[in-house]
C-alpha cells in the first residue's frame, strides 16, 4: 500500500515516532527540550503526514549501526600486524633476557655459597629460547602469506 498522508494516525504509529524520537535523543541527534517539543507535536498529530513532518529531518536508520558491504570491508593491513608481531617478540626477547639474568645470579650465589656448580638454570633457558627461536626464524602467520 502506498503511503498516504492523509490517513489518520493511530496509536501505535504515534508510539513507533515517540520512540524514534527519543532513540534520536539518546545518539544526540536531538536536546531533550527539542524532544520534549517533538513528543508533543507527534502525540497531537491526527495523521501520518503530520507525524512524518516531526521527523523529516531525522534519518531513518542509523548509517552507523548497519552493516558494511562485503564489497566495502577492507582487508587487515599487514604492515601494522607485522609491526605488532616484532613489537611482540621484543618484548619477549627482553622478558627472556631479563628472567635469564635473574636465574644465573641466583645460580652464581648459590653455587659460590654451596659449592654445587650444576647449571640449572639452562632448564629455563633453553627450551624457552628454542621457542623464542622458532618464532623469530618463522615468523608471524601474517608474514607468511
Amino acid at each position: 500500500m502506498a503511503f498516504n498522508p492523509e490517513i489518520r494516525a493511530s496509536d501505535a504509529d504515534r508510539d513507533r515516532v515517540a520512540a524514534a524520537l527519543r532513540e534520536h535523543c539518546a545518539q544526540g541527534r536531538i536536546g531533550v527540550d527539542e524532544l520534549n517539543e517533538r513528543l508533543d507535536v507527534a502525540y497531537r498529530a491526527r495523521t501520518l503526514g503530520d507525524l512524518q513532518k516531526v521527523t523529516s529531518d531525522l534519518p531513518e536508520e542509523d548509517m552507523y549501526e548497519l552493516p558494511v558491504p562485503a564489497y566495502r570491508r577492507s582487508t587487515p593491513a599487514r604492515r601494522p600486524s607485522g609491526e605488532v608481531y616484532r613489537k611482540g617478540m621484543r618484548a619477549g626477547w627482553a622478558s627472556y633476557a631479563s628472567i635469564n639474568l635473574v636465574c644465573i645470579v641466583i645460580w652464581l650465589l648459590t653455587a659460590v655459597s654451596s659449592g654445587a656448580w650444576y647449571p640449572w638454570w639452562i632448564w629455563v633457558a633453553g627450551p624457552w629460547g628454542a621457542l623464542l627461536l622458532a618464532g623469530q626464524l618463522f615468523g608471524s602467520h601474517e608474514e607468511r602469506r
